[in-house]
């Protein structure tokens, strides 16, 4: 009974030091274009080799407002509504991970957490005592530490490296949603639709109650 009890504590134990290990990082996504912009310039040169965002064209980064040149130089001679796909082809992506990359247009929706999760997962890389690379977040892994944070000891490199991680978060908190300020606006539009219906009638409605009254 006793060799129970312990098992118990240290299984309780084991599960709250991964709870504790895997705690969420709490930021604020930036909505604005230069944010977005820059999330999605650091997005091109650190993951768009692996990662596509297949819901997403490059007609959408420019609709957004972002630099047209710079879109262009990301899209090279594809045509300007082409989605934004990997560099890696699926073939050499099994080879060389035994799986292809996940697409990253709704990554900040699929997980739990959302754009906490991303952020706390890109920034959650470190050297274990063995030397080898991990996750504190998902310690399975097969995605090489891109950002660099687990070799930075630098308290100032540290931290242009989670703000370039938080742009790419903003960014993909954009691409899950792209059109989400064009559904605010649309909404604006219609509550005030039903507003002005709803005064007029409410007009006809004492016009006709006074004539039979």
């Amino acid at each position: 009974m006793k060799k129970l009890i312990v098992i118990l504590m240290l299984c309780c134990s084991s599960i709250a030091a991964g709870a504790a290990e895997s705690k969420l990082e709490n930021i604020q996504v930036e909505t604005s274009v230069q944010a977005v912009e820059r999330g999605a310039d650091a997005l091109m040169n650190t993951c768009h080799s692996c990662h596509s965002l297949k819901y997403i064209t490059y007609h959408d980064l420019v609709k957004f407002g972002m630099d047209k040149k710079k879109v262009d130089d990301w899209r090279g001679d594809q045509p300007l509504d082409t989605a934004v796909t990997s560099q890696l082809s699926d073939e050499t992506a099994i080879q060389s991970y035994g799986k292809v990359p996940p697409d990253l247009s709704l990554m900040t929706k699929a997980r739990e957490g959302g754009a906490n999760y991303v952020y706390t997962y890109l920034i959650g890389y470190y050297i274990t005592p063995e030397g080898m690379t991990s996750n504190h977040v998902f310690p399975e892994t097969k995605m090489p530490d891109m950002m660099g944070i687990s070799g930075a000891t630098d308290p100032a490199q540290r931290a242009e490296i989670q703000t370039k991680a938080r742009d790419i978060v903003s960014f993909l908190a954009w691409a899950a949603d792209p059109h989400e300020e064009e559904r605010h606006k649309l909404g604006y539009y219609v509550i005030g639709y039903l507003l002005v219906l709803t005064t007029l009638l409410f007009f006809v409605k004492n016009q006709i109650w006074s004539r039979l009254k």
